[in-house]
């Protein structure tokens, strides 16, 4: 019997985590505040998996980001420069986040993303400043069905 292959990529996104355990995929396009929200849950202690680029694969089952060595430990504040950050090596994603599309609803359904086959639940963006600490307490615990 031959290895099971692994199915990864990398992709425009940054991630960050509590644990190895509880990471968010902050998808969006350039410009769209991936770094800001990543600086923002870092600032209340989640810890840098990756900035602009992260690598993705599936191992049983489960999404896992790292980082491309080129950049780990690296993340970009806007208008501030390249600033360092003590890496989380890796982490499983639970959690898709997506600047580009803007939540429009009070109490939206549960909303589901599919990355590399993976279901994810998935948030969109919110225009009341609470996505950060919204984000956190879904990596905490994460959402009452």
């Amino acid at each position: 019997m031959g290895e099971t292959p692994s199915i990864s990529t990398n992709i425009h996104a940054s991630v960050v985590a509590l644990g190895s355990q509880r990471g968010a995929l902050i998808k969006g396009a350039s410009g769209s505040g991936k770094s800001l929200l990543a600086l923002r849950l870092m600032a209340y202690g989640a810890q840098l998996v990756a900035d602009d680029r992260v690598d993705l694969c599936v191992e049983a089952g489960q999404l896992i980001a790292t980082a491309p060595p080129q950049i780990t430990g690296r993340i970009e504040a806007r208008e501030v420069g390249l600033l360092h950050a003590e890496p989380l090596p890796r982490a499983r994603i639970i959690l898709c986040v997506n600047l580009d599309e803007i939540e429009t609803q009070r109490l939206p359904e549960q909303r589901k993303d599919r990355v590399l086959g993976v279901e994810l639940p998935l948030v969109l963006r919110v225009q009341h400043g609470h996505l950060d600490v919204a984000i956190l307490q879904w990596l905490k615990g994460g959402r009452w069905a």
